[in-house]
């Protein structure tokens, strides 16, 4: 039987005109995905970027599920919007997502837009706490840092919970991840200095000691709804070059070379100092290498009970 005629009509097949079209183009840091939206969003209004990531969460969190769910997307993608400029001098502005909403940040994100080896320098990054504790039910008294690199996260010694950061465990670091964030959220206020919407704690960095021996450490970061960064994690990153600056384990200037759980590298440095209100912070720069997986066209049929995506 010739099915050439069949497979012509199915190659030249074209949706009808009244399904909404989401073009992205997909790459990934570090084994990290990035699904860049080019086109099929809305133009988000305001003023700045965290104007239009309100705007985007109260009335088109349907189109992030559409894009970033199951059957299109899966628990661990990671996207994000171009979008106008806010400030001058810039190109273009940028809004993250993930499996959980809105991101405020993204560092393997920012090296994903520019898709070529880079560095970058990041928004100003402090501790908040050293050495502070939480009960965590089912694990016990766990101690961990506290930190902001364009997110908060609690970063903790993986040798506390006899873990080592590898794949092999990542069912743990998951349920203990959200266990630890859960419990510090519950015992303490998480608030930015000077922007309200940045006030929350986005996820747990479990930190090991690194297998190659080229990288200084190992970073694990569970964070959203318990996805797992598989890349270093770029703020994660920015948040530890201000602990180890802190605890002057690094100067100005000095590599530091942090793998993640499937062995890709991102080097952080601080450039700089400053202050972010009361807090002592350093500028940070993170330097990884992106790769363009692929160019997408989605199609959202009206008549798709699963058109805005779901979660298993």
């Amino acid at each position: 039987m010739n099915t050439l005629p069949a497979l012509t009509t199915l190659r030249s097949w074209d949706p009808p005109p009244h399904w909404q079209r989401i073009l992205t183009l997909d790459a990934h840091t570090g084994g990290e995905p990035l699904r860049v939206i080019l086109s099929g969003f809305p133009d988000p209004p305001g003023d700045t970027m965290l104007a239009r990531r309100r705007f985007l969460k109260d009335h088109h969190d349907n189109l992030r599920r559409a894009i970033m769910w199951e059957p299109r997307g899966h628990r661990e993608m990671y996207g994000c919007l171009l979008t106008s400029p806010v400030t001058p001098g810039a190109d273009f502005g940028v809004l993250f997502m993930h499996n959980e909403g809105f991101s405020t940040m993204c560092g393997h994100g920012i090296i994903a837009v520019a898709t070529v080896a880079v560095r970058f320098q990041n928004v100003p990054s402090f501790v908040v706490a050293l050495d502070e504790t939480a009960e965590v039910p089912g694990v016990g008294i766990v101690r961990y840092d506290l930190a902001f690199g364009g997110a908060f996260y609690a970063y903790v010694d993986a040798g506390q919970l006899a873990l080592q950061c590898i794949p092999e465990e990542i069912a743990h670091l998951v349920a203990k991840g959200m266990a630890i964030k859960h419990a510090v959220m519950s015992s303490r206020e998480i608030r930015h200095p000077l922007e309200e919407d940045l006030g929350f704690l986005y996820g747990t960095i479990f930190i090991a000691p690194p297998l190659d021996s080229g990288a200084d450490s190992r970073n694990v970061c569970v964070f959203a709804n318990g996805e797992v960064d598989r890349s270093p994690t770029g703020t994660g990153v920015s948040g530890r070059m201000a602990i180890h600056f802190a605890r002057q384990q690094v100067g100005l200037g000095q590599p530091y070379r942090v793998e993640s759980i499937v062995g890709s590298r991102f080097t952080g440095r601080v450039v700089r100092t400053t202050t972010c209100g009361p807090y002592s912070a350093v500028i940070p720069e993170v330097e990884g290498r992106a790769y363009i997986t692929g160019r997408q066209e989605f199609y959202l049929d009206p008549d798709d009970p699963f058109k805005a995506g779901f979660l298993l």
